[in-house]
């Protein structure tokens, strides 16, 4: 009898021994389902609303020196629930859930760990030949020593000047000697705002003189800044006699949308974009100030007699063009005497638009995009007296750099216009035909990092400046 019901509990405790083990790898496996369903949400979560302004796979926050409102997890949480406006930050707790908030900040943290000692691809695509309508390229890296390189440009004698956004210009010789530029404006390097384009005068050769445009402190506020072009000689790697030559008013409290770009047309205007600064809904419609506009001035910065709202007394006599958004690539068709820009869009609605006098570019009335949260902007996209893009992106592939290909070194890809993309980390050719219509679209060096710059230089040879780690490299014909 004994014998019985010692045998019968040792079944007893095989089939409950087997029981718990059946549970605790269901168990375990519910675990592991419901973690994926979370890191996927999260991933999902991080392209949908982080990747445009952050870039893909975290690599904005790689080896952040500074984060201004914290890298703990609590702080994290805040900012993506509440949002900071002034650094152009939406706010989610509109379509998030804290929980969802918290797993979004545990992703970008484990995704900043893994991140932290993988090389990314760019610097490995140097003695690859890439292959573009027939032509046969390669790139040459020009140097690793620049963290932002965000405005390229060549003097007549091969000297490459390069901004740093941190604040810092650089010259580089044929040699690849790089040399620090001093004599330069205190800038605000805070959010999107620091050092940002540079060009020279068309008579370079004969004045020296060299335009750099910049994020700029109120002189008697420091909470307040704007977009400004300080301009100088530039003697022995000194630029001498240095001011402002043009100051965008009003300034305003936030650090974003600064556009800076700047271009000369045939006749020795300068044109600068400048951003709304994340006040769609205050300037870019409106003519009593510089934000959201493309501006025409001499070369000392006065106004241009014949610009479109010259003679208005209600209007800024800078005004060439107006409703933009953040127009962080500008360029020009010099057989053609065309200027193009491209738009940094919200989520979607990235634009290239052909800039003439007086027109009005639709920011905020009309847009192809949403806000970043998923709500909508506008239901128009088309209005009388607005004018649509020569082609726009959805999703956005959030633009920055641009310039228009003239040089007999890339015969393929004369007339077309080509684009950096931050968010995608490739270069984007748009093919144009004869009349300046839009034919296709290519993705040149996919995944070499976030594209900051591009410029046909004096050579002729077309430079572009990442980072994520920073590298400048050449695009380089391979002849056979």
């Amino acid at each position: 009898m004994i014998k019985k019901i010692t045998y019968s509990l040792s079944i007893l405790l095989v089939l409950v021994l087997f029981v718990f083990i059946i549970y605790k790898c269901a168990t375990a496996k519910q675990i592991k389902k419901n973690q994926e369903e979370i890191i996927g949400n999260s991933k999902k979560h991080y392209e949908e609303f982080c990747s445009s302004c952050h870039g893909k796979n975290v690599k904005e926050f790689i080896d952040r020196e500074k984060w201004v409102y914290g890298s703990d997890k609590k702080s994290m949480f805040n900012v993506i629930k509440n949002g900071i406006e002034k650094d152009g930050m939406p706010a989610y707790k509109e379509v998030l859930q804290d929980k969802e908030i918290e797993h979004l900040v545990e992703y970008i943290l484990s995704a900043i760990e893994d991140k932290k000692s993988e090389e990314f691809s760019s610097g490995e695509n140097t003695d690859v030949v890439f292959v573009s309508e027939g032509m046969k390229l390669k790139l040459e890296l020009i140097t690793d020593k620049i963290n932002s390189p965000w405005g390229i440009t060549q003097s007549n004698e091969g000297i490459l000047f390069i901004t740093d956004k941190s604040g810092e210009l650089y010259a580089i010789d044929k040699n690849k000697n790089i040399k620090k530029i001093e004599g330069l404006p205190s800038v605000r390097f805070r959010g999107q705002g620091g050092l940002m384009d540079v060009i020279l005068h068309p008579n370079f050769d004969d004045n020296q003189r060299i335009y750099l445009s910049y994020s700029k402190f109120h002189p008697s506020d420091s909470d307040l800044n704007t977009t400004a072009i300080f301009s100088g000689k530039l003697v022995n790697n000194k630029i001498e006699n240095g001011k402002d030559i043009f100051i965008a008013k009003p300034y305003v409290a936030t650090s974003h949308h600064y556009g800076s770009r700047m271009i000369f047309d045939n006749e020795g205007y300068l044109f600068i974009a400048i951003g709304e600064r994340g006040k769609r809904d205050d300037y870019p419609q409106k003519l009593d100030n510089h934000l959201g506009k493309v501006l025409r001035l001499n070369d000392d910065g006065t106004p241009v007699a014949t610009n479109p709202f010259y003679n208005d007394a209600n209007a800024k006599k800078e005004i060439f063009s107006y409703g933009h958004r953040n127009p962080q690539g500008l360029c020009y068709d010099k057989r053609n005497n065309k200027i193009y820009n491209n738009e940094h869009g919200p989520r979607g609605g990235d634009e290239i638009n052909l800039v003439e006098a007086g027109n009005n570019y639709g920011w905020p009335v009309i847009t192809y995009g949403i806000n970043y949260i998923g709500t909508k902007i506008t239901d128009e996209t088309h209005k009388e007296g607005m004018e649509q893009p020569l082609h726009y992106w959805v999703p956005s592939i959030a633009v920055c750099g641009m310039d228009f290909i003239s040089s007999d070194k890339y015969p393929k890809w004369k007339g077309d216009i080509l684009s950096g993309s931050l968010k995608f980390n490739y270069l984007n050719r748009n093919d144009l035909d004869d009349n300046g219509n839009f034919l296709k679209e290519e993705k040149l060096f996919p995944t070499i990092g976030r594209m900051r710059s591009v410029s046909q230089c004096a050579d002729g040879f077309i430079y572009f400046g990442v980072e994520d780690p920073g590298k400048v490299y050449k695009i380089v014909p391979v002849n056979e």
